[in-house]
C-alpha cells in the first residue's frame, strides 16, 4: 500500500474541517459525521477551537482509499495561525487547497497559494459549498485559472484535452490516442504542471466520495533512500503534559528507543525515542518503528524544535512568515515574572509564530505575535494550561533594521588569557533574504573550527540594530579576517569577538529601519472608491488599478502594518457595513516615519552595555 501525507487548507470558513470530516466519513475512519458548528468535528479536538468554531491547531488523523494510506494534516485557516499552517508544508507530499464556491479566491487564499508554490507542493483543489445561490462552477474556474494558475483543470468532467495544452508530453500522447493516461496525469500533477480542480459540497458529502476516489488515484508515493533521516514540524504536549516532537521520517526507519543525537547551538543532546504515536485526532497507537514516509510523534525528546533536521535531514529554512505585532503582558495576580517565564517558553516552541520577549532591565514580558484573534488564544491557553491570568497592553509594530551601504566590522576581545580576533565585511541585501554568512578566509589563515564556530554565533541569535535596537535582517556577513591564539584562545572568545564585530560593523553603516506591510484587499461600493483611496494614499500604501464588478470595486496592494490593522473599523463605517478589507502579511519595507519612530522609542546605541562593541 503506498502512504501518502496530505496537508488540507484553506481561507478560514471555507469549510476545510467539514471536508476533512466528509473524507474522514467516506473512507470510512469514523462511523460517525460530525459538525464544526455542533462542536463535534472529530479533528476541531482544542476546547478553544469548539468554543471558536475554528481550527487553531494542526491535527493528523489517517484514513485509505483504494490501495492508498493518507496521512491527512488538517491546518488552522485564520491568518492568525498561518504559522501552524506553514510549518506543515515541509512535510508535505500533496496538499488539498479548499476553495469557497460563494467567495472564490480570498486574501489568505493567495497567501497559501504563494507558500505552496514556494514549498513546491503539488496540489488538488475541492471548490466546496456549490450548493449554495451564487455558486458558479465555469466563473469560478475561470478565477482560479485567472487568479492562481492556467494549470488549473476541471476534473469533475472531461479533462484530458486541458491536461494535453499543459504539456508537450500529454499532447503527443493525446493526439496519438486521444487520452492522456492516468500515470502521466499523475506525474504531470507531482511536478506542479497541472492542478485538478473538482466541485461539490462537504457538508452534503456531493462528490466528496469522487473526489477523495480520484485525487488518491493520482497521488504518487515518494521514493526514500535506506539512510535515516526526519524533519521536525511541531512541538505539542499532550493531556498529561508529555512533550511530543511530531516528525516525519525521511529516510530508512525510526525505532522505538533509538538513539538520536542532535545539535541545539554549541550544545549536543543524545536522548532516546521513548514511544512512537501514531495519531488519529486525540486517539494513538504506539509502534515499534516509523518506516521513512510515517508522520508520528515521538516522546523523550526535551529540546528538540520546529525545523530540526534529525540523521541526514539538513534544518529547514526559516519560516516566511513573522510575527509583526507586539504586546507587553501584565500578570494580574502578581505571579513572579521569572516563575512564569519558562511556563511561557512551552507556549513559544508549540507556535514558531510566537515569541516571547523578556527585558532584563525592565522586568518585563512581552510578546510578539500575528494579530488579536492569536492574542486572545493566547490569553485563554495560559490561563487553561497554567492557571495564571494575564493581560496586555495596547499593540505595537516589530520593526527590523537593515543596512543601505557596506560596512567594515572589527571584533576583538583579549582579556586575561583570553583571545580572538574578527574582522566582518557587511553588505545589504534584497528584502526578505534574512541573514546570510560567507568566509574568504583560507583555512591556513584561520582553522576551519573557528570559522564555522563564528557561523554559529552569527545565527545562534537576533543582533540588535543602532536605530532601535530591533532585530536585524537582509545583511550578508562576510568573514574577511581572524586570528586566534595557540594557547589562549577558547569558543566563546570568537562569540564575544563575532558579537563585536557586527556591532561596530553596524555603527559603521547607514542604518535603515524597517516596518512591515500588509498586502490588502479592499472591496467598497464605486462611490467610496475616491475615499479608500485617499486613505491608502496617505497611508503610504502602493495600489494597484482598481477592478470593478457590478457595484463594488476592488482594490489592492500593500501598505504599513501601523496604519491598516484597525483600518476595518473606517472601512465599516465609511461604507455603511458594506465594504470589505482582508490583509495578510506581505513582508517588511522602509519606515516611512524612521525619524519620528526612532525619537519616540528612544534608544541609545551607546549605552547598551549588552551588545557593545
Amino acid at each position: 500500500m503506498k502512504k501518502v501525507t496530505v496537508g488540507i487548507l484553506a481561507h478560514v470558513d471555507a469549510g476545510k474541517t467539514t471536508l476533512s470530516e466528509g473524507l474522514l466519513y467516506v473512507s470510512g475512519a469514523l462511523r460517525k459525521l460530525g459538525r464544526v458548528d455542533h462542536g463535534d468535528a472529530f479533528l476541531d479536538t482544542d476546547t478553544l477551537e469548539r468554543e471558536r468554531g475554528i481550527t487553531i491547531f494542526s491535527k493528523q488523523a489517517v484514513l485509505t482509499a483504494g490501495d492508498t494510506e493518507l496521512t491527512l494534516l488538517d491546518t488552522p485557516g485564520h491568518v492568525d495561525f498561518s504559522a501552524e499552517a506553514e510549518r506543515t508544508l515541509s512535510v508535505l507530499d500533496y496538499a488539498i487547497l479548499v476553495i469557497s464556491g460563494t467567495d472564490g479566491v480570498q486574501s489568505h487564499t493567495r497567501t497559501l497559494w504563494k507558500l505552496l508554490e514556494s514549498y513546491q507542493v503539488p496540489v488538488f483543489l475541492f471548490v466546496n459549498k456549490m450548493d449554495l445561490a451564487g455558486a458558479e462552477r465555469e466563473t469560478l474556474l475561470n478565477e482560479l485559472q485567472k487568479k492562481l494558475s492556467g494549470g488549473c483543470i476541471d476534473f469533475t468532467a472531461a479533462h484530458d484535452e486541458a491536461v494535453a495544452m499543459c504539456d508537450e508530453t500529454a499532447l503527443e500522447a493525446y493526439l496519438d490516442g486521444g487520452k492522456v493516461s492516468d500515470p502521466l496525469t499523475a506525474k504531470l500533477i507531482a511536478a506542479r504542471k497541472i492542478f485538478p480542480c473538482y466541485f461539490g459540497s462537504a457538508l452534503k458529502l456531493d462528490g466528496v466520495e469522487d473526489f477523495l476516489t480520484s485525487a488518491a488515484a493520482l497521488m504518487e508515493e515518494r521514493s526514500y533512500d535506506s539512510d535515516f533521516g526526519a524533519r521536525v514540524f511541531k512541538i505539542s504536549r499532550d493531556a498529561q503534559g508529555a512533550r511530543l516532537t511530531w516528525l516525519k521520517v525521511t529516510g530508512g526507519t525510526l525505532r522505538v528507543k533509538a538513539p538520536l543525537t542532535y545539535s541545539v547551538g554549541e550544545t549536543q543532546y543524545d536522548e532516546k525515542a521513548d514511544q512512537l504515536r501514531r495519531y488519529s485526532g486525540t486517539k494513538f497507537q504506539t509502534v515499534n518503528d516509523a518506516p521513512a514516509g510515517t508522520v508520528i510523534a515521538v516522546t523523550g525528546l526535551s529540546h528538540t524544535y520546529v525545523g530540526l533536521g534529525l540523521g541526514k535531514e539538513q534544518e529547514a529554512s526559516a519560516p516566511l512568515l513573522e510575527p509583526v505585532l507586539t504586546y507587553h503582558l501584565s500578570l494580574l495576580n502578581g505571579e513572579d515574572a521569572h516563575t512564569v517565564l519558562p511556563k511561557l517558553r512551552e507556549l513559544e516552541e508549540e507556535d514558531p509564530m510566537l515569541r516571547i520577549v523578556w527585558n532584563e532591565h525592565s522586568g518585563e514580558i512581552h510578546v510578539q505575535l500575528m494579530g488579536k484573534i492569536q492574542l486572545e488564544v493566547l490569553s485563554a491557553r495560559i490561563r487553561e494550561r497554567f492557571g495564571i491570568s494575564v493581560s496586555f497592553g495596547e499593540g505595537s509594530i516589530v520593526y527590523r533594521e537593515t543596512i543601505a551601504d557596506k560596512a567594515l566590522g572589527l571584533g576583538h576581545f583579549e582579556p586575561l588569557r583570553h583571545y580572538a580576533e574578527v574582522q566582518l565585511l557587511l553588505e545589504p541585501l534584497q528584502r526578505g533574504s534574512g541573514v546570510r554568512f560567507a568566509s574568504n578566509v583560507p583555512t591556513d589563515v584561520l582553522d576551519l573550527n573557528w570559522q564555522r564556530l563564528i557561523c554559529t554565533h552569527i545565527f545562534e541569535r537576533e543582533h540588535c540594530g543602532v536605530l532601535t535596537g530591533s532585530p536585524v535582517t537582509d545583511i550578508s556577513f562576510t568573514l574577511v579576517a581572524g586570528r586566534a591564539h595557540l594557547k589562549h584562545t577558547e569558543g566563546g572568545d570568537f562569540r564575544q569577538a563575532t558579537y563585536r564585530a557586527i556591532r561596530q560593523g553596524l555603527m559603521q553603516a547607514q542604518s535603515v529601519l524597517l516596518e512591515p506591510y500588509y498586502d490588502f484587499r479592499l472591496e467598497v461600493p464605486a462611490e467610496c472608491v475616491g475615499r479608500a483611496m485617499t486613505d491608502l494614499q496617505n497611508m503610504g500604501g502602493s495600489i494597484d488599478s482598481p477592478e470593478t464588478d457590478g457595484e463594488m470595486t476592488t482594490l489592492t496592494g500593500f501598505a504599513p502594518v501601523a496604519h491598516l490593522r484597525d483600518y476595518f473599523t473606517d472601512v465599516a463605517a465609511y461604507t455603511r457595513g458594506r465594504g470589505r478589507l482582508a490583509c495578510t502579511i506581505h513582508g517588511y519595507e522602509p519606515c516611512r516615519d524612521q525619524d519620528d519612530v526612532v525619537v519616540a522609542i528612544g534608544y541609545d546605541a551607546e549605552r547598551d552595555t549588552e551588545n557593545p562593541s
